[in-house]
């Protein structure tokens, strides 16, 4: 709503105006020259403004929403109700919805045809963009071939062509859990049978020959199986002995020792260890438990036998009172992680006193 804008009278015409003089006259035609140009100027910009909505309204005729923008507005103008709010807005929303029935109706009578035709056409693009991001976001290529055959006519596109994969690619570094649960079921299984023969080996029957050695020699044989310890070893020869020597009637199997060329075997050890690790003496394998000659005896010494000789079953006491005499100062206790070298039979004692 325009408001008028009118300044208020310098008194010019007065006496009093009169006596100021030419100066404030000059000034009061000055100001009302400014007042007539800011008038035009308002009057011109309202009829450029009400020209161009009209050009606008008679370009476009205006959206429903625009109308209904209009006639609500015009019709809250100022404090309303609420119930006379709600009833502007019925009957606006009713108006507007009157008038574009009554435009469709008369454009459906002239050209009902292209309208459908229209619609249709809307209708297969919505489709096909909804269908292109089927196809940009899923990769089956099943389902968009049975999409491409649903939709048929000329305008349908030609469906999505999926790489091939190449079956001569090495793809065994690919992460594949049925290779791999084949592997650890394959592992386990020959863990399994690896685990059953060795048990099998320690069951084995074994002939050990060995001499008890109290200054002398007097030699034995036992048959044991190879999982047996050296400290169970050890009590079987001692009650077999003691049938023959009485001190070993009264003495403990943990106060023997049993020496094997030359080193003192720990009696945790058994004889399935030795064997399977092919352990070596000092003087000969250790993993050999049948009777040769002495390879003391043998005169090409610089030839290395693969002979043994029966080990030694000594008690603790007599070895702490001669380990250093011959051969009881060669004799120290076997390193499973230590080298002996070469085989040999004198030199190397370890105990001298």
């Amino acid at each position: 709503m325009a408001t008028d804008f009118k300044r208020g009278d310098t008194g010019i015409n007065t006496a009093e105006g009169q006596i100021s003089g030419p100066r404030a006259a000059r000034l009061a035609k000055q100001r009302l020259e400014d007042q007539k140009d800011y008038e035009s100027k308002r009057q011109k910009i309202q009829d450029e403004y009400h020209r161009g909505a009209l050009k606008i309204d008679d370009k476009f005729g205006g959206s429903a929403t625009d109308q209904y923008e209009a006639m609500f507005k015009a019709t809250t103008v100022g404090l309303v109700t609420a119930d006379e709010f709600k009833k502007a807005r019925v009957l606006a929303e009713t108006g507007v919805g009157d008038k574009e029935g009554g435009g469709s109706g008369a454009a459906g009578g002239e050209g009902g045809d292209s309208a459908g035709g229209a619609e249709d056409a809307a209708a297969r693009k919505k489709k096909k963009r909804k269908k292109k991001k089927l196809i940009s976001t899923l990769s089956f290529g099943e389902e968009i071939e049975e999409d491409d055959q649903g939709e048929g006519g000329g305008d349908a596109e030609p469906p999505l062509k999926l790489g091939k994969k190449n079956p001569n690619v090495d793809t065994s570094f690919l992460p594949d859990r049925e290779r791999e649960k084949g592997m650890r079921d394959q592992r386990e299984k020959l863990k399994k049978e690896w685990i059953e023969e060795q048990e099998k080996l320690k069951m084995e029957r074994l002939e050990v020959t060995y001499s008890y050695w109290d200054g002398s020699g007097h030699r034995r044989e036992i048959v044991l199986n190879k999982g047996i310890t050296v400290g169970k070893f050890l009590e079987m020869v001692r009650q077999q002995l003691s049938q023959d020597f009485s001190e070993m009637r009264s003495v403990s199997s943990e106060n023997l020792l049993y020496i094997k060329e030359d080193l003192i075997i720990p009696h945790h050890f058994s004889f399935y260890d030795l064997i399977v690790t092919k352990a070596r003496g000092k003087s000969g394998p250790l993993f050999h438990f049948d009777v040769h000659d002495d390879i003391r005896l043998v005169h090409d010494t610089r030839i290395e036998k693969d002979e043994s000789h029966p080990g030694k079953i000594v008690e603790r006491r007599w070895y702490e009172r001669n380990k250093h005499i011959f051969p009881a100062s060669r004799w120290e206790t076997y390193d499973p992680q230590k080298d002996y070298g070469t085989y040999t039979i004198h030199g190397g004692e370890v105990n001298e006193k």
